[in-house]
């Protein structure tokens, strides 16, 4: 288990220049918006491999926007868009827990490659703002006590996704200390809201669009987790980043309770008018719904709650409203 040494951390200034990572992403874009509503100057970076312009098309003429083309993992690109920024929101990773089921490589190209490139940019300029990184519920992997706190271990995951994402961590937190950086680390329950582009909703969606007579159901569909409204998602990680005094500080993300995939499911159907589904379930080992999902996640968030954040939304709530924002979006068709 990781051991932190926690030092007193002046808050962070996100009114001035900022930098994220990953802006084009479905968590990024919705960040930048609030961004830019708060004032500051945004400086967005993304390669396009799964955000799209689509999604920022409506803030990218902002005089306070600016976006660029580009990889994480390019240096020297990444030194010039350091200058001058006092944060750095680091989002740019694989957002597909189940993609490493066929590609062996695109969690540590993604994840721990692009921090570990991202460190060493700000090593090379002796940047000393503050980094904002999002991380995931899945680093405790299959967690024996349900809340789970941020003190939980050992930490076990069992994804390449929440090992790549822990290994992020690592490197973050001991970076904080050798470089002297301002770190939050930010570990996220399943984040839903419109612009989604992935996740249970969205295959529910696609499935059902293609055959409104049958849904196919990853797993047993007694998986249960916690759903946090993308809203929600970026009010806890800036408040914290504003008023939390860790350094390095890990905060948990999410909601108060559960929700599980047959709720969900029924959720989806509604909310897209269907009626007289057929629901199959396709249980993967022990019910998962594919090898490395975690099945029960519920995440501990007093730490929060501590700093005057909580939720709007419940778990149940926030996969409604996103069901029906994404119902209106069409873009599963």
């Amino acid at each position: 288990m990781l051991r932190l040494y926690v030092t007193v951390m002046s808050h962070a200034d996100l009114t001035g220049r900022v930098l994220v990572t990953g802006a084009a992403g479905f968590i990024g874009s919705h960040l930048c918006r609030r961004l830019l509503s708060d004032g500051a100057q945004v400086r967005a970076l993304d390669n396009l491999s799964t955000g799209t312009e689509a999604s920022i098309a409506d803030i990218m003429h902002s005089e306070r926007f600016e976006f660029t083309l580009g990889d994480v993992r390019e240096q020297k690109q990444v030194e010039s868009l350091l200058d001058g920024s006092t944060a750095v929101f680091h989002l740019a990773a694989n957002p597909e827990v189940r993609a490493a089921l066929s590609d062996g490589e695109i969690d540590f190209e993604q994840n721990l490659r692009s921090t570990h490139v991202l460190l060493e940019a700000m090593r090379a300029k002796s940047w000393r703002g503050t980094l904002i990184f999002t991380s995931t519920s899945t680093v405790y992997g299959d967690a024996t006590q349900l809340p789970t706190p941020e003190k939980y271990g050992p930490l076990v995951p069992i994804s390449m996704y929440g090992a790549t994402k822990l290994g992020c961590e690592a490197l973050i937190t001991a970076n904080s200390h050798l470089l002297g950086l301002k770190a939050c680390i930010f570990r996220f329950a399943n984040v839903v809201g419109p612009g989604s582009g992935h996740g249970v909703i969205h295959d529910f969606l696609t499935k059902l669009s293609q055959n409104p007579a049958r849904l196919e159901v990853l797993g047993d569909g007694t998986q249960t987790k916690s759903y946090i409204y993308i809203e929600d998602c970026i009010d806890a990680f800036i408040h914290a980043t504003k008023h939390g005094d860790e350094n390095p500080g890990i905060y948990n993300v999410g909601t108060d309770d559960q929700t599980d995939v047959k709720t969900i499911a029924n959720i989806v159907i509604q909310e897209m008018g269907l009626r007289d589904v057929q629901i199959g379930f396709k249980p993967g080992p022990e019910g998962r719904g594919w090898p490395g999902d975690v099945k029960h996640m519920l995440l501990d968030i007093s730490k929060l709650r501590t700093l005057g954040w909580s939720p709007r939304y419940r778990s149940t709530d926030a996969v409604r409203k996103a069901t029906e924002q994404l119902v209106k979006e069409g873009k599963h068709e």
